[in-house]
């Protein structure tokens, strides 16, 4: 047998290992953006609640706020599946958020958040 015929043996095995191994990092890549979405609408709960808390706070300082977080941190595509909504609950600030994340290569990930804080009075 000519040895020259059997050089291109191993290419589908490579091409089909390799066209693996790139899926399988572009859903840890898709994995680590999913976690960086979820932190950010946090913070911006969190940050939201907090500027509405003082004294003299409205519920639109809240809503501005985390407007403001989600489109500087999590603009374009992912900032379009967050819905956010400010309000009060008798003495206390709540933000609540319904998130929607397109997956890339996994399954689209959905999961609502919340944050409160107590609204300051005068003593």
């Amino acid at each position: 047998m000519d040895g020259a015929s059997e050089h291109g043996m191993s290419t589908p095995q490579f091409v089909l290992a390799a066209g693996l191994a790139l899926l399988l990092f572009v859903a840890f890549a898709n994995l680590i953006v999913f976690q960086y979405g979820r932190g950010v609408v946090r913070a911006a709960l969190d940050e939201g609640v907090r500027a509405a808390a003082p004294l003299g706070g409205v519920p639109a300082d809240c809503q501005a706020t985390v407007d403001s977080f989600i489109g500087d941190l999590l603009g374009g595509e992912m900032g379009r599946g967050v819905t956010a909504e400010c309000g009060m609950d008798g003495d206390l600030v709540v933000a609540n958020a319904a998130v929607r994340f397109e997956g890339w290569v996994i399954p689209d990930w959905e999961f609502v958040m919340s944050a409160t804080a107590v609204k300051e009075d005068l003593p």
